[in-house]
């Protein structure tokens, strides 16, 4: 097989051998690479466009909408239930359409719900259910995480997994802190010009252009789609049916690795949404806006240092390790919260929260590296017991992989609506987050006894 035949422009790669280690040197750690560059730029976008609601709502009643803080919360919560439910046929696309199609195709989506969304906040008027809608669209952006990994495991050998799949998920995480860093900055400048839209003057003075926390992103979106469409590749071995990708979804580890996931990527992307209506919340004369942005920011860059660690040190002992972190540290929260008796200590909060954006951001990456780990391993022993040529077994378990990183990755998108409804129920009951925080902290416990159990024997 030629390099030309390799590279034809907007041609599946027939031939792809990542395990071969001459393969690997002379032809597939380039277009690998070329890959990752591209899809890393797409899935930060998409992170943008999933978590715009975090930034955006909070600043609603500026603007003049009368929404409670149940319904506040709720919009935040929204795009985690779309983006988690579309993961799962997201997951499946890569191997259906090809990975540079459906990488093109779901990044150009995007631009919908940013441009609806510009218009909808320069009217007071707009409805709640006109905002429930955007924020479901807004979802879309989650879905493509599950795709993109998936599609990215397809490129690399096994043993450098951790860190290609930490990369791409690590600084695509990163979307998050972006939005949350620049919508606020963007929201008081008239960025564009004669096109801006109309602005809301502020009682203590200024002006706000709500719209271009969403207009911002609708340029890059554009320039990524392009990238995709011309940068990236299809791979033909990694073409498959939906029949032939289902079966995965009976074995137990897909279930059981989905609540482990659920855990850590659940709670990244739970305290992403929920972190600054809760602190608005608990501590009103802070002013949260302006420090938001570290904790997805230090959680993303911990999930690449996951998926390497991983890599040297295993994904069960990482995990395993980090669980128990994220348990004390939910518990530390307690000591922190407003009482009957004191006002709470705000810094110390904020200081046990960044920590917690960290273990979640490493426990992403360790999880995810033990996944793909685990079903290559396990699905590579399978296909072998039962015969089947060694080519045919590794074109198998990168499918049945990819398959269950993307349905994992549903199941822990569930967390980003879960969480910030935890704490609006925890409040609305009890006036306090304890509550919320000690569902979280048995929550981690408990998969820390699954992941010892399950995962750390050595039979296993």
């Amino acid at each position: 097989m030629t390099d030309n035949s390799l590279t034809r422009k907007g041609q599946p790669l027939a031939c792809w051998e990542p395990e071969d280690p001459h393969f690997w040197r002379q032809t597939g750690q380039a277009i690998a690479r070329r890959n990752l560059m591209i899809s890393v730029p797409c899935l930060l976008l998409s992170f943008c466009v999933w978590m715009l609601f975090s930034a955006v709502a909070v600043n609603l009643p500026k603007a003049g909408f009368r929404f409670t803080t149940d319904e506040l919360f709720l919009l935040t919560a929204l795009p985690s239930v779309s983006g988690a439910l579309l993961r799962v046929p997201y997951a499946f696309m890569v191997p259906m359409m090809g990975g540079r199609r459906w990488t093109a195709i779901s990044t150009a989506i995007l631009i919908l719900p940013c441009l609806w969304l510009g218009i909808a906040v320069q009217d007071s008027n707009t409805s709640l259910q006109v905002f429930m809608s955007i924020a479901l669209l807004c979802g879309f952006a989650g879905a493509n995480f599950s795709s993109s990994m998936g599609n990215i495991s397809f490129f690399y050998p096994k043993s450098r997994q951790g860190a290609a799949l930490g990369i791409n998920g690590g600084i695509g995480n990163m979307g998050v802190s972006v939005m949350q860093l620049i919508a606020p900055l963007v929201m008081s400048v008239a960025v564009f010009g004669a096109f801006n839209g109309n602005a809301v003057t502020l009682p203590e003075g200024g002006q706000l252009w709500l719209q271009n926390a969403a207009w911002i992103w609708i340029p890059f979106l554009m320039v990524a789609t392009l990238f995709a469409w011309f940068g990236m590749h299809d791979l033909a071995c990694a073409k498959a049916s939906l029949r032939q990708q289902l079966p995965v979804l009976a074995r137990a580890d897909v279930w059981l690795l989905g609540l482990l996931y659920l855990a850590t990527f659940g709670s990244f992307i739970g305290f992403s949404a929920g972190f600054t209506m809760l602190t608005r919340t608990q501590f009103p004369h802070a002013d949260i806006l302006r420090y938001a942005f570290f904790g997805p920011f230090i959680g993303a860059l911990a999930r690449s240092i996951g998926g390497m660690i991983s890599d040297r040190l295993g994904g069960v002992r990482v995990t395993l390790v980090n669980y128990l972190l994220m348990a004390l540290l939910s518990a530390l929260v307690f000591l922190t919260l407003p009482g009957t008796q004191d006002d709470g200590y705000f810094f110390a909060f904020y200081a046990v929260f960044m920590l917690l954006f960290f273990t979640a951001g490493l426990g992403s990456g360790s999880t995810f590296q033990m996944i793909a780990t685990l079903f290559r391993a396990r699905t590579l022993a399978r296909a072998r017991a039962r015969g089947v040529s060694d080519e045919a077994a590794q074109q198998q378990a990168a499918t049945d992989t990819s398959a269950a990183l993307g349905f994992i990755s549903a199941i822990g998108a569930i967390g980003g609506f879960f969480i910030p409804n935890a704490f609006g129920i925890s409040l609305k009951i009890t006036g306090s987050a304890a509550g919320a925080m000690g569902v979280f902290l048995g929550f981690y416990l408990i998969c820390a006894l699954i992941t010892a159990g399950v995962y750390g024997r050595k039979s296993a």
